[in-house]
């Protein structure tokens, strides 16, 4: 299995299914705390116009997506609310005693593998081909992890992703998690 970039409709209909197969409302508590799970929704129109600004990264298994990392450049702040919302907080921030806003940075809009592909080093796969297509481009991409979800915490950290910010809002606790490229060879 390779990593590569979404390139038809029909990969992006695949995003959604296993995104609406891994969201935290169509699992059980147990799943959850096992497994991980998807944070955000996405419409296929939300989808369509991310993956026209820039198209994410996904692993196939023959025809099938067995995993995906969504791009989200600021730019799709313009149509995508959540994510306005996100980058206005986010460039308050500071690393390295600079503003966020002051860096080169993209979010990780969302990532997952399916069930059945999992533990066979697919997530830092998708993360290695982030870091491949966007290290000349961006100082680093940047995320937020739900407290609870303890899987994707510990994923990421693996990966090199440190935490830079906590905070509550309405719905859960978050953790903002950036993985810098400007010190890695």
């Amino acid at each position: 299995m390779l990593a590569t970039i979404v390139t038809t409709d029909r990969e992006i209909n695949q995003i959604l299914e296993l995104s609406a197969n891994n969201s935290k409302e169509a699992i059980t508590k147990h799943e959850k705390e096992r497994e991980g799970f998807i944070s955000w929704n996405y419409s296929l129109d939300l989808l369509r116009k991310m993956h026209q600004l820039n198209p994410s990264v996904i692993i196939k298994n023959g025809e099938q997506i067995a995993g995906y990392a969504l791009v989200a450049l600021k730019e799709a702040a313009q149509f995508h609310i959540d994510l306005h919302s996100m980058i206005a907080q986010l460039d308050q921030l500071h690393y390295n005693n600079k503003k966020l806003s002051d860096y080169r940075y993209y979010i990780m809009g969302q990532i997952c593998i399916h069930k059945s592909q999992r533990g066979k080093g697919l997530f830092p796969l998708l993360y290695q081909k982030h870091r491949e297509l966007f290290k000349n481009r961006f100082d680093f991409v940047i995320t937020e992890i739900s407290t609870s979800n303890q899987r994707a915490l510990r994923a990421h950290k693996k990966i090199g992703f440190k935490t830079i910010h906590t905070y509550v809002d309405g719905i859960d606790e978050w953790k903002v998690v950036l993985w810098d490229w400007s010190n890695l060879i």
